[in-house]
């Protein structure tokens, strides 16, 4: 197979001014990085643990990304970066892209920050949703912007109008959808919305992490049509593959070249491109997942109705429950019954995150949740993973900066 340069770096003096500008924000990255490490330490889960903390797919990638991997990693020991050439143009002919508008990354949290610390500063301000995905925020922090936090709507769609007119100086304006944490989407209509009124320098961020799980539009056609946006896609989430770390930023080349002058270049990890490639040439590996997902999604929905208990209704892997007390003490006594759950979001103080596992998963979840509720468990039997830290769904990070 012909060899082909990742399409990011086509020249010699391409990768080094993208390299001398990642060595410049270096120092910037060190004040989030560092303490990160220093506090990632954490009581390790028990083997019959169940872990529907991190949103997180119980499945895994599936059978054909599989057999990728163990056909690939004996040649581990080289970079073959023109597997990640390939990896775009697979993706790009699958979604009706030109191959130049995608980045692949090791999942989609770098071009996350990559982008924020490109389009915000200290006087270009980062503006999210609360509830919302935290790590942007943290980036945040690193480019010296005003972090504007604006209230899901009533319908826990993301407020785009208050959003537009809570930041006039907005540099990114961040959108997931579906959201995360609360899995509800955001329209199509929005998101023009926004794009037709934002300040003229400004772009948009849509993440679509979770977009697979949902009935929702993307927002690549407007990617397609050269808006100011970024669109953000993952293959941690119904393809299984979180630990293997497979991602792309899709945007318009300058706006790429703007957002990876801060990441540097690395080659991609191998096994992750093999299996995220034969993944994207598996037709009917997303509508199978969507669809074991919903089923075992709105049993558990039922389950909590029938019980009394309120939540957000979900299109995603996620949903949002109120448990009607302080969410930690709630994590906490799941957590003495084996039965890890997700964090909660200081707007929402007696709301937990829980994602949805597997029927036997949700079954347990259920069973530790009423015993819960019914005031009859303890959050001493099993300590909890060390309270110090906070996981943001593989970034982990100090709790002293959530």
């Amino acid at each position: 197979m012909a060899r082909e340069q990742n399409p990011a770096f086509r020249s010699r003096r391409a990768f080094l001014q993208v390299s001398a500008a990642a060595a410049a924000v270096a120092v910037g990255y060190r004040i989030v990085t560092e303490p990160m490490l220093a506090h990632a330490g954490s009581i390790p889960y028990p083997k019959d643990a169940v872990l529907i903390n991190a949103n997180e797919n119980p499945l895994g990638p599936c059978g054909v990304a599989c057999e990728a991997v163990n056909s690939i990693a004996s040649q581990g020991g080289r970079y073959s970066d023109w597997m990640t050439g390939d990896l775009i143009k697979t993706f790009a002919a699958a979604e009706g892209l030109k191959p130049e508008y995608l980045r692949a990354f090791p999942g989609s949290s770098g071009p996350l920050h990559y982008s924020v610390l490109a389009f915000t500063s200290p006087a270009k301000s980062y503006v999210t949703a609360d509830p919302g995905y935290e790590a942007g925020t943290h980036a945040a922090k690193v480019s010296g912007a005003r972090v504007v936090k604006v209230p899901l709507t009533k319908t826990y769609s993301h407020d785009v109008k208050a959003m537009l007119a809570a930041a006039p100086d907005a540099g990114l304006f961040y959108i997931c959808t579906p959201n995360n944490p609360t899995g509800t989407l955001t329209s199509h209509a929005d998101i023009e919305l926004l794009l037709a009124n934002k300040p003229k320098d400004s772009i948009l961020l849509v993440d679509e992490a979770y977009i697979h799980f949902s009935d929702a539009s993307t927002a690549l056609d407007l990617v397609k049509a050269d808006k100011d946006l970024i669109v953000l896609r993952t293959f941690s989430k119904i393809y299984g593959m979180a630990g293997l770390r497979c991602g792309f930023g899709i945007a318009r080349p300058d706006l790429l070249e703007k957002m990876t002058a801060f990441s540097g270049w690395s080659a991609m990890p191998i096994t992750a491109v093999a299996a995220a490639t034969a993944s994207v040439k598996d037709p009917r590996l997303v509508p199978e997942r969507k669809q074991i997902n919903a089923t075992i999604r709105e049993a558990t929905f039922q389950w909590l109705t029938k019980n009394g208990h309120s939540f957000v209704p979900s299109q995603s892997n996620c949903f949002m429950l109120d448990a009607k007390r302080p969410a930690k003490e709630v994590i906490a006594q799941m957590a003495a019954q084996n039965v890890f759950i997700g964090r909660p979001w200081p707007i929402w103080p007696t709301h937990v995150r829980i994602t949805v596992g597997t029927q036997s998963e949700m079954e347990r979840f259920q069973e530790a949740f009423q015993h819960v509720m019914s005031g009859a468990a303890a959050s001493t039997l099993r300590p909890a993973p060390d309270a110090s830290t906070i996981h943001l769904d593989g970034l982990v990070l100090p709790a002293s900066r959530a």
